[in-house]
């Protein structure tokens, strides 16, 4: 199994509803509803997570252990039983598996962590086929009424196990933007729900619109041909099922369906670097997860329905209609005046988006990362420990330090590395970032980051922008105006290689809507080195900077024209960038995309590419960017023997980069002897101001000792190096990067997130003719819920037909108890039968908030 990570540039959990009945009116009803491991709407979260030992205080820097072994086990079960045979230490792959999870819970040697991020979809091909057979989902109609075919809470069972819910919006449950926007969602989960008649009406009109026609069996044909949906199945887990089930949907409407149930190997060519055109496929079952908990979810309406930020061929294909368009991109860029425009674009962007459908979303996973119960690691409540950026630097024994720990994932080594453009799924990334630093993490329970590299943020914004802080380490002040200074970076020449600045693009000057300015440690530079022995330095921030453009320049010698939408999307909100000093390193950011909270706008990366962060530390979404690593995979490019991206490596017919394994090694090997031969600098009218000679030498005699030694180009400077790839057996080495400066108990701090209980009481019968008081009540470990630490709890009510009626804010009664009274005039938008309330608790602490329900019956 496979998960993508989509990246902004983003609780899955049980919706279960108690039904307490009543013959009195005066009669009680009470609901109880968390954020579970399984669907048990009474089960305490802190199930969830085996407690951890505080570590005690250590001398160590970097990683508390020596070393990580990486291997592949596809299929959940056989990993448990290999921890319990002690053939393996960890698990770091989203497992969904219902029926091991119940037994890891029952065996005491084993811990687990869960996670509430990621989602599975039918990803169209949208493209019309150029060989003369019909593409029934190059229809937008057709695609919206595959939403009708699916029943998804059928599905959530069937293949989960009831270990999720169904997800119908590109926004997740357990996120903050669903509990902020429930009531224009839950409208749209009722007009969608599962109804075969209706999708079997729109798709029959459409078809025969299209010029198809049903045969004596049933079946459509077009031109005398039956219309053979091909779909690719993943078969390493639960997208099998649901690849299988919706196959079955479309025979029961007259398709004939082929099932290509493969592995993630043998499909990936297809999806990701096929030419969508030639109707090798019509969908694949697709899996997604955010790297962290995303606290502004805007951005992934143009990463699911346009191809402004296409990864993949069949992305790149997409359509989306002009108004979908306007506000996915206003969405992405965070280009609003205040949350009452945002919400009216999120008003426009949430049913366009099931209109559109080309990625139809499925179902919302809870995964588990078993465990032995004595291995202590840090997991995120999105992405779990395999999608944590933090769990390299906290992995540890409890009670010891050294060691080796044994980690598995579904599949390793399945695509190239590399920082540019690399492969991002999950069971990639997971090794990755071990490897590299950072300059900020998120928090994994808030979302909100902390510096790691970054010593202090400044955030200035335009007076009357939607932003607020919340931690010391950055500061937040509102302006009436943000002049762009004449000399700040803000285009690229790609013949000169050289930055254009504000002055020479825009003379009559240039304002911005913020900027960040970044302060590094003055020894920065001192302390932080490559795993070569290469000290970190500015050229490798300034590459960083000229890669959010030279790819998009067609005088580039690596241009790339599938990546020019990305470009467009950057520039569209950049404003500019300058180096304000190289000692200490302090850089200011201009953007007109201003993020909800100042910590993810100083700390997140970001930009047109994987990457270019405010604070510009050079990794990128897909791996550490250094200079020197990066010169013989660039010769490559230019020489057309190698490409950085899917997409241009798929037209020019070459080998997509991989700095780690495979025929892109002794290519970039060549390339490196050359560099070395020359002094090359690379873009040197720009990054020759910040690399010196004796610079250059020592980074290629680093690199070629490197590249001897480990016989890999991945170099970063991350707490562990990759020492060794054994790509043939399918197995990865990491050790302990002595060199790191940090103290190891660093990111010791995170205990357990404090996720909220919520338990409904009410009346189990309301009259039309009088009033109804509704309580919900929030806590945590049975204590009452702090209101100081509860950021709002809202409610939602429901008529007989599940249509929202009505919704508001309740009241805080006392620590933990929330109320609301419904007059007898909000009553009247009841109809006489059942109806429900739903409360949204939103805390403080824990960005994943907690719904609870109450069903009541209404009489005249």
């Amino acid at each position: 199994m496979s998960r993508k990570l989509l990246f902004t540039l983003a609780a899955v959990f049980v919706i279960a509803s108690l039904i307490l009945g009543a013959c009195s009116p005066s009669a009680t009803a009470t609901a109880t509803q968390a954020p579970t491991e399984e669907p048990s709407a009474t089960e305490s979260p802190a199930a969830t997570e085996a407690p951890t030992e505080e570590p005690t205080a250590t001398t160590r820097t970097g990683a508390w252990v020596d070393e990580i072994i990486f291997t592949s086990i596809d299929e959940v079960p056989n990993a448990v039983a290999q921890i319990q045979a002690d053939q393996l230490d960890l698990y770091a792959f989203l497992a969904e598996d219902p029926d091991t999870f119940a037994l890891v819970k029952e065996d005491a040697s084993l811990a687990f962590s869960n996670s509430y991020g990621s989602w599975d979809s039918i990803l169209f091909n949208d493209a019309e086929f150029n060989n003369g057979k019909l593409n029934p989902f190059s229809n937008p109609k057709i695609r919206e009424a595959t939403n009708w075919l699916v029943d998804r809470d059928y599905v959530v069972q069937e293949a989960l196990g009831g270990l999720g819910d169904a997800r119908y919006v590109p926004i997740l449950a357990a996120f903050p933007d669903y509990a902020r926007y429930a009531d224009l969602v839950r409208p749209l989960e009722n007009k969608y729900a599962y109804n075969l008649e209706k999708a079997d009406a729109v798709i029959s009109a459409e078809m025969e619109g299209m010029g198809a026609a049903k045969n004596a069996d049933g079946k459509w044909t077009f031109n005398g041909e039956p219309v053979v949906i091909i779909g690719l199945i993943r078969s390493e887990d639960e997208r099998e099922i649901i690849g299988n089930y919706f196959c079955d949907q479309l025979e029961k409407i007259g398709f004939t369906c082929d099932r290509q149930v493969r592995t993630r190997t043998e499909l990936a060519p297809i999806w990701q670097q096929g030419v969508v055109e030639n109707g090798e496929f019509h969908f694949y079952t697709a899996g997604n997860f955010w790297p962290n908990l995303l606290r502004d979810e805007g951005s992934g309406f143009l990463q699911n329905f346009c191809p402004d930020v296409a990864g993949t061929t069949t992305e790149a294909a997409f359509t989306c209609v002009d108004e979908l368009h306007a506000a996915s991109q206003a969405l992405y860029t965070n280009n609003f005046k205040n949350m009452d425009e945002r919400r009216a674009f999120f008003a426009t962007a949430l049913p366009l988006s099931l209109e559109n459908s080309s990625y139809m979303p499925i179902v919302n996973p809870i995964s588990f990362f078993p465990r032995k119960a004595d291995l202590i690691v840090a997991s995120d409540l999105s992405a779990g420990v395999g999608g944590s950026t933090l769990w390299p630097y906290t992995i540890r024994w409890a009670g010891k330090e050294g060691g080796t720990v044994r980690s598995a994932n579904s599949g390793i080594l399945t695509g190239p590395w590399n920082p540019i453009a690399g492969h991002n799924w999950i069971q990639e990334l997971n090794l990755i970032y071990a490897t590299q630093d950072v300059g900020a993490f998120a928090d994994p329970y808030t979302g909100l980051y902390w510096p790691q590299r970054l010593e202090k943020s400044d955030v200035k914004v335009l007076e009357g922008t939607p932003i607020s802080k919340t931690l010391d380490w950055v500061s937040l002040e509102f302006v009436p105006e943000i002049k762009v200074p004449a000399d700040a970076w803000v285009d690229w020449n790609g013949e000169t290689q050289t930055f254009v600045t504000a002055g020479e693009k825009y003379p009559d000057g240039l304002t911005a809507k913020s900027v960040t300015t970044t302060t590094y440690p003055a020894d920065m530079f001192e302390k932080i080195t490559y795993h070569d022995g290469s000290p970190l330095s500015v050229a490798d921030f300034v590459l960083l900077m000229i890669m959010q453009f030279d790819t998009c320049d067609p005088k580039s010698a690596i241009y790339d024209e599938t990546n020019v939408p990305n470009c467009d999307t950057f520039k569209s909100h950049f404003k500019g960038v300058r180096i304000v000093s190289t000692d200490p390193l302090v850089i200011e950011h201009y953007d007109d995309t201003v993020s909800l909270d100042a910590e993810v706008q100083a700390g997140a990366i970001g930009g047109s590419q994987p990457g270019g962060a405010n604070n510009w530390f050079p990794v990128t979404a897909t791996g550490p960017l250094a200079w020197h690593t990066f010169v013989p995979a660039y010769l490559a490019e230019a020489n057309s023997e190698l490409a950085f991206s899917t997409n241009k490596s798929t037209a020019l017919g070459v080998e997509w980069t991989n700095y780690i394994s495979g025929p892109s090694l002794e290519i970039m090997k060549k390339h490196l002897d050359e560099a070395q031969g020359e002094s090359l600098i690379p873009y040197a009218a720009t990054l020759g101001q910040f690399i010196s000679k004796e610079d250059v030498q020592a980074r290629y005699e680093n690199l070629q000792k490197w590249y001897a030694d480990h016989n890999h180009f991945w170099v970063g400077t991350g707490i562990f190096y990759i020492d060794e790839v054994n790509a043939v057996e399918g197995s990865v080495v990491a050790k302990r990067f002595e060199d790191f400066p940090d103290p190891a108990d660093k990111w010791s701090r995170f205990g357990e997130p404090k996720l909220a209980v919520v338990d409904v009481s009410g009346p189990a019968e309301v009259s039309l003719s009088g009033e109804a008081t509704f309580d919900a009540f929030v806590s945590f470990k049975d204590e009452a819920y702090p209101q100081s630490e509860i950021d709002q709890v809202s409610f939602l009510l429901y008529d007989a037909e599940g249509n929202l009626v009505l919704s508001g804010l309740a009241s805080a009664a006392a620590d933990g108890q929330y109320s609301i009274t419904l007059s007898a005039e909000q009553l009247s938008k009841l109809t006489a039968g059942s109806a429900k309330i739903e409360f949204v608790v939103s805390s403080k602490l824990v960005a994943i908030p907690t719904f609870a329900s109450l069903e009541f019956v209404v009489v005249p």
